[in-house]
């Protein structure tokens, strides 16, 4: 009964947000809000920032438009905001060419038009975005049309709105017939975009173009009416139903346009310069909408090189819309293609997709011409990761150094389809990185556009992908080790800052037994900040830095803990995994395990299930397979 509720509260809102009135009441409104009579690019760009933006330190912003929807391509959308839409919303020339999207197969191109067209369809229903037209009009035409030529320039100093386009023939004609050419009395209505009953949005999709008529995009004669009026020119026999027609006021998408015959491309020169179309016997008729078309990088390469197309070349913006590089955000995009298909109850342990991500990440990714620094190293910095000897200015350099990159590689279809695969053939309900490595390495043979170099290449790439999930999957036995071993960490935690605390104040230590005095323990110092790299010349300044911290958290009133350092907390777990490895490696290789290994094997499943994710088949995979690492 609640979704009952919710769908009649829904229509009783519809229901309230409806007007209807004259143009005089219209005009009155807009002395009130003068922002209801925004252009087409306009509404966009608002649109994008009614919902929020924020800018980071460097300046970069970032839109919450887009947030939980598009991932890794902030760059992207930024230039796309403020270069188009931002401009083309200030009526600069950019509002008079074509957003041409391109970019690779599955790169985000598509549901970008659709976050744009589902978007508008709520902004619409806001006081911000409310779009009012004139009533009966298959166009939804703009009322301000209305308004005659020689009277613009004084209503645009009375009102600050200046009027572009003008009155259809089909509203020309009712204006004389329905109103006598009063056009104070044109009734007007508020009308909300949805492209599912075509108002304000509209998609052309080309077909065959011996059978695709002219008529999908500027409307057709109605037959059946010529008798009743007598003439094919007489805009009442005539269905203002194309694309253009129907997606005035709003947005169309021109999907892959350059696969369109060239009759259909030249109705959008004159639509993008001067705001109009040709249709029937009729005047040109201006329309008011933001004409968007996606297509990939060779057709559109192909599309350039043709000298014929060079009017439609200089009326398009193109926006290069390339593949994520940044790691996290991959493995986010898989999380969300999984949450949208029938495998999302299948157990994926952790890391599974963010290994999947790394092959993925590594095959867009090109050499860098700078030296020392490897596919490998360059995806982590792309990431926002530290990288020994690499800074943030690096990471600026490194992403100007190749313009196109991020524009090949492997698709996340592919990946979603291979996981997809591994489950559906082997009835899997829980799958592993390597499961996932392997179905991978499996499908390149089958993947119709890899040559056999790139294969060579992806190959390479899965063996580094797979170096990198050793690493992680005995760090994660590791840490779950150390949990079961809490206390020993703790202890082992506190001798350490004791013993530091008594070089850095050059005082020594009492022997809790004998009660005799002792130097700090420089051994057992050392063997522990050499798990993360100080060196004998950096051991002081860490040492202090520790020492400051605790000083600080003293100050606060807070207690400095296991928890309080990362890197010391690092370093202690490494110390003491060092120190537990043999324990491991026998606990985790023995067939036969004595009751005290069954015990401590119990203890580290239970910490992988209940802190890290794993489920009891992972987890127990997990331990089998680091064993054999450790094994090794």
């Amino acid at each position: 009964m609640d979704i009952l509720k919710k769908i009649q509260d829904h229509r009783e809102d519809q229901e309230r947000l409806k007007w209807e009135g004259t143009l005089a009441d219209y005009l009155e409104l807009l002395k009130e809000r003068p922002y209801l009579a925004q252009s087409a690019h306009s509404r966009v760009y608002n649109m994008i920032k009614h919902r929020g933006v924020t800018e980071d330190e460097e300046g970069h912003k970032k839109y919450n438009f887009f947030e939980n929807e598009l991932y890794g391509l902030e760059g992207a959308l930024e230039r796309l905001v403020e270069e188009y839409f931002h401009p083309a919303a200030r009526r600069l020339d950019v509002k008079k060419r074509i957003l041409l999207l391109m970019g690779p197969v599955s790169g985000g191109k598509s549901t970008l038009v659709t976050l744009l067209k589902r978007g508008l369809e709520e902004y619409t229903l806001t006081d911000e975005g409310a779009v009012f037209a004139i009533k009966g009009c298959p166009m939804h035409e703009d009322p301000l049309h209305l308004i005659p030529p020689h009277l613009r320039p004084d209503f645009e100093n009375e009102y600050g709105i200046r009027i572009e386009g003008n009155l259809s023939p089909l509203n020309t004609m009712r204006l004389e017939t329905e109103y006598e050419g009063r056009i104070e009395d044109v009734l007007v209505e508020r009308i909300f975009f949805s492209e599912d009953k075509r108002t304000g949005i509209g998609t052309f999709s080309p077909s065959d173009p011996k059978s695709q008529d002219i008529a999908d995009l500027t409307g057709s004669i109605d037959f059946s009416t010529i008798a009743e009026y007598g003439s094919e020119s007489d805009p009442r026999a005539y269905r203002f139903d194309g694309e253009l027609n129907k997606a005035n006021r709003g947005m169309m998408e021109f999907q892959e346009m350059l696969k369109c015959d060239e009759k259909f491309l030249w109705h959008l020169l004159s639509l993008t310069q001067e705001g109009n179309f040709k249709a029937g016997r009729f005047a040109l008729i201006s329309a008011d909408e933001l004409i968007v078309a996606h297509t990939n990088e060779s057709e559109y390469r192909s599309f350039i090189s043709n000298k014929k197309n060079e009017a439609l070349h200089s009326r398009m913006i193109v926006m290069p819309v390339p593949y994520n590089l940044r790691l996290s955000q991959e493995e986010r995009i898989y999380k969300k293609m999984i949450g949208q298909s029938d495998i999302k109850d299948v157990h994926i342990a952790p890391h599974t997709l963010r290994v999947a991500a790394m092959f993925t990440i590594l095959s867009r990714l090109k050499e860098s011409n700078k030296g020392g620094i490897s596919l490998l190293k360059k995806m982590y910095l792309y990431d926002g990761q530290n990288v020994e000897g690499f800074s943030d200015a690096d990471v600026e350099d490194l992403r100007k150094e190749f313009s196109d990159e991020g524009m090949s590689g492997i698709d996340p279809r592919y990946v979603i389809n291979r996981i997809s695969s591994t489950i559906i053939k082997k009835e899997m309900t829980s799958i592993n990185a390597l499961d996932v490595l392997r179905s991978l390495k499996d499908g390149l043979d089958s993947h119709p556009s890899i040559s056999k170099d790139d294969k060579e290449r992806y190959m390479n790439f899965i063996s580094v992908a797979r170096k990198e999930y050793d690493e992680i999957a005995k760090k994660e036995v590791q840490k779950a080790f150390v949990y079961s071993y809490e206390e020993s960490a703790k202890t082992l935690m506190d001798n350490y800052l004791d013993n530091v605390e008594a070089y850095c104040n050059k005082s020594k230590l009492h022997d809790p037994l004998t009660g005799d005095e002792m130097h700090p323990d420089e051994k057992l110092m050392r063997s522990i900040e050499e798990q993360i790299g100080i060196s004998e010349n950096a051991k002081k300044a860490f040492r202090e830095e520790i020492l400051i911290r605790i000083s600080a958290y003293a100050r606060k009133g807070k207690k400095f803990d296991y928890q309080s350092h990362e890197r010391l907390r690092e370093a202690i777990q490494k110390k003491l995994f060092a120190d537990l490895k043999d324990v491991v490696k026998i606990t985790t290789s023995t067939k036969t395990p004595d009751e005290q290994q069954l015990k401590k094997i119990n203890e580290v499943v239970a910490t992988l299930i209940d802190e890290y994710g794993y489920n009891s088949s992972s987890a127990n995979e997990l331990l089998r397979y680091v064993g054999s690492l450790l094994n090794r």
